[in-house]
């Protein structure tokens, strides 16, 4: 008879097991804050970046691969850092197009069960355990988000980063959908959200959906221009900071 592995990692059983004892939860915890800290201290000095989400499983010859490659170039161009999650597809593709014409390009990336690789476009890479750290790293170091094609991991990137928005959590950062028949249903269903009530028709307006990447780009260009503002960070000796 054949065997199956389990699709979930025996820590995420235990994690979905419930409350467990005392000092398991608070090595957990510690276990989280640590990742924290070590995203921290990575992404602190890279300036300020454009997260692009989108599938792993899109191949080089593919149009979407090639797309996503432009938005890094572009990216790059405009002076700011490509950060991904790190693996293949629309993430290698995003993190190749900025190495490829002078860019930071930047990976946060994933263990999981299936081994996911850290691709080799990546100049500034971190690794993560859990999705929800990884998450707030990539939003966090963020001006903008260019949401390409993909599966459920990037309809949870793009709706969670959309309801920080709305939310006004984060401030009002640009965000894009990039791939008009593949994203049409979704600005459908947001139509369908506001005429039930669930949303405000205005919430619909903090999405650009286009198939353009000088459109996305001009859009982000503009957002840039009237609210772009880093102040100098200096690195702190007694931190061990490297100069």
């Amino acid at each position: 008879m054949t065997q199956f592995k389990p699709i979930i990692p025996p820590k995420e059983h235990i994690y979905l097991e419930g409350p467990k004892d005392r000092s398991y939860e608070l090595f957990f915890a510690i276990r989280v804050f640590r990742q924290f800290i070590k995203g921290f201290r990575t992404l602190h000095f890279i300036g300020p970046s454009i997260t692009v989400f989108g599938s792993a499983r899109f191949k080089e010859d593919h149009p979407y691969y090639a797309l996503a490659r432009e938005c890094g170039k572009r990216i790059a161009l405009l002076g700011f850092n490509t950060m991904t999650g790190g693996g293949p597809g629309i993430m290698e593709a995003a993190n190749r197009g900025a190495f490829e014409n002078g860019g930071k390009s930047i990976g946060c990336n994933i263990q999981l069960p299936f081994e996911q690789k850290i691709n080799p476009y990546v100049t500034t890479s971190i690794t993560f355990e859990h999705f929800f750290v990884r998450k707030v790293l990539l939003v966090k170091y963020s001006f903008a988000f260019l949401i390409l094609p993909g599966g459920v991991g990037t309809m949870d990137e793009f709706y969670e980063t959309l309801t920080l928005v709305q939310t006004k959590t984060i401030t009002q950062f640009p965000i894009v959908l990039l791939g008009r028949s593949y994203f049409q249903p979704v600005i459908d269903y947001l139509h369908y959200m506001a005429e039930q009530g669930t949303i405000s028709p205005e919430d619909i307006n903090l999405v650009l959906l286009t198939d353009s990447v000088d459109e996305a780009m001009d859009h982000i260009s503009k957002y840039i221009r009237t609210n772009y503002s880093v102040k100098p960070r200096k690195k702190q000796w007694w931190l061990f900071e490297r100069k």
